[in-house]
């Protein structure tokens, strides 16, 4: 893996997690001094020009997890309603890559989005009503309910909160960053099982 394409987290004054970003963005708002602090590990040490005042050599730290000023407001509003935008990336990692109809592990390709009730039966493209599921069940159930079809649902689908969608969407999440956004999961979330799972 190339180390420059590790994800910084980014969070608001608060602490309450806002996004990943690359290095570069994150070098732009220490140098805007948007950067209220830091925590996590140390990740990159970036060398600028010297100051020819001082004759000193300029020097950027970014680490793991990177608060920043301004979002307190955007994160309030946010946290009050919030529904992420579905897609499959984030809906197979909430389910856990597993075919939540046989149970089994797939790799994404090999995964497809269900809709529980149908949407030729007045369901809705929405978390709620969506599973991940293996092409073999998912041809199997059709366009029926899984009852209908003679499936067990192994388990309900619910929609992440933004902390868990941030978790969703990384790519390789260090495990300072990892513990951070768990801390901001429900107590009751599905993910900690989920993730105690993929640990054990």
């Amino acid at each position: 893996m190339n180390f420059l394409s590790l994800q910084l987290l980014r969070t608001d004054a608060s602490g309450m997690p806002l996004e990943w970003i690359g290095y570069q963005e994150a070098v732009k708002l220490y140098y805007l001094e948007q950067v209220a602090y830091t925590c996590g590990t140390l990740l990159y040490r970036f060398h600028g020009g010297i100051n020819a005042l001082t004759g000193k050599r300029s020097v950027i730290e970014v680490n793991s997890i990177i608060a920043t000023h301004g979002h307190e407001k955007l994160t309030r509003t946010r946290n009050a309603n919030y529904t992420p935008p579905l897609n499959n990336h984030a809906l197979f990692r909430r389910d856990n890559y597993l075919c939540l109809y046989c149970g089994q592990k797939f790799l994404h390709r090999d995964l497809s989005r269900d809709h529980v009730t149908p949407l030729s039966q007045g369901g809705q493209d929405h978390w709620t009503n969506v599973v991940a599921a293996c092409k073999r069940c998912n041809n199997h159930k059709a366009n029926r309910t899984p009852e209908q079809a003679g499936l067990e649902l192994l388990a309900i689908p619910f929609v992440p909160t933004h902390a868990e969608y941030i978790y969703l969407q990384g790519r390789k999440i260090l495990s300072d960053q990892m513990e951070f956004l768990r801390a901001h999961f429900p107590r009751k979330s599905p993910l900690h099982a989920r993730l105690a799972m993929n640990q054990a």
